[in-house]
């Protein structure tokens, strides 16, 4: 059963079980929704780097702090489709753009959309992540062809303040509804390490799991540490077994949501890697590179997963009637 009115002392109550039952609880839950067998590949591409007028205390992107990133025009669309073919040659499933604004322009929306289609034609899953939209805006990706687009709540709405004061996180749930309501899915998840409590990081998932609809993929993202960046100050490293902790409770809350390992994965053993995925993980992304930062090489994620015996999931496979094959 799919639930949407999930209490804070339901959450912390799962997320203090003892670590086994906790992992068999997820693990259970996981095997009624998904083949635990198979994991999700996305590819990351930064269309337009730096520059960003929010000043968002974890990001090296932002034009408020000095990390060195040089700010970039915005892709042209033959570049983009290059860099998606050669992202489905390498195994990715889905392809994810991401633009360093605020919000998009009107003028850039014609190349979004011509980004979008082509794309698509490729035979890729797409994906975008732009800032803050209007519902004119989704309207227009969505006839273009766009399956998921990215926005990130982050933290927990008591903690969103001390990491970004030039949007709210009824902003981010804004923009997150206008989504979900023009049919496009909703990729939406967080970042851990960047000095929040336990309690935080809890209250983060049920903020997403009280949504009107879970997001349909909730990435799980460790910071970077990045010099230059307001969160430097006080973040902090997750202990792995809270990673886990929180991945499993993410699957709890979320049964038929994808949950995917993002951000933070060169700092990860395979051995904590693998217990993110029998805690509920089923998605990564492949490539050298997110946005800005390191990610692990293709071939160490091909050697990890056929260590575990698993596999790439077939395009789409979210279903039991996948899991019985």
């Amino acid at each position: 059963m799919i639930r949407t009115d999930w209490t804070m002392a339901e959450a912390r109550a799962i997320h203090a079980l003892p670590f086994p039952d906790l992992l068999h609880r997820a693990q259970s839950l996981h095997r009624a929704h998904f083949d635990p067998t198979s994991i999700e590949t996305a590819s990351l591409l930064s269309i337009k780097t730096g520059g960003c007028p929010e000043d968002c205390g974890y990001c090296s992107q932002s034009a408020h702090h000095q990390t060195g990133v040089t700010a970039t025009k915005l892709m042209d669309t033959e570049e983009v489709l290059a860099a998606a073919r050669r992202a489905r040659a390498a195994g990715a499933q889905r392809f994810c753009m991401g633009a360093a604004w605020r919000s998009p322009k009107d003028r850039d929306m014609d190349r979004l959309c011509d980004m979008v289609s082509g794309v698509a034609a490729l035979g890729l899953q797409t994906c975008m992540t732009l800032g803050m939209l209007t519902p004119d805006q989704v309207a227009r990706l969505k006839e273009a062809g766009l399956d998921f687009y990215n926005h990130n709540i982050d933290t927990s709405p008591d903690y969103y303040a001390r990491i970004a004061s030039t949007r709210t996180m009824q902003d981010r749930l804004d923009t997150v509804e206008a989504v979900r309501k023009g049919g496009v899915k909703v990729c939406c998840g967080g970042i851990l390490g960047m000095g929040e409590t336990e309690e935080d990081r809890i209250a983060m998932l049920v903020t997403l799991a009280t949504l009107p609809a879970h997001p349909d993929s909730v990435p799980v993202n460790l910071w970077n540490r990045i010099e230059g960046v307001p969160v430097e100050d006080h973040a902090r490293p997750v202990d792995p077994f809270a990673l886990v902790r929180i991945v499993a409770l993410a699957r709890i809350l979320m049964p038929a949501s994808v949950v995917r390992l993002s951000a933070g994965r060169t700092g990860m053993s395979d051995e904590l890697q693998a217990l993110c995925f029998l805690a509920g993980a089923n998605s990564i992304f492949v490539g050298d590179q997110l946005l800005t930062t390191d990610n692990p090489a293709a071939w160490k994620d091909a050697d990890l997963l056929a260590r575990l015996g698993m596999r790439v999931a077939p395009v789409g496979a979210a279903a039991m009637a996948d899991a019985a094959e």
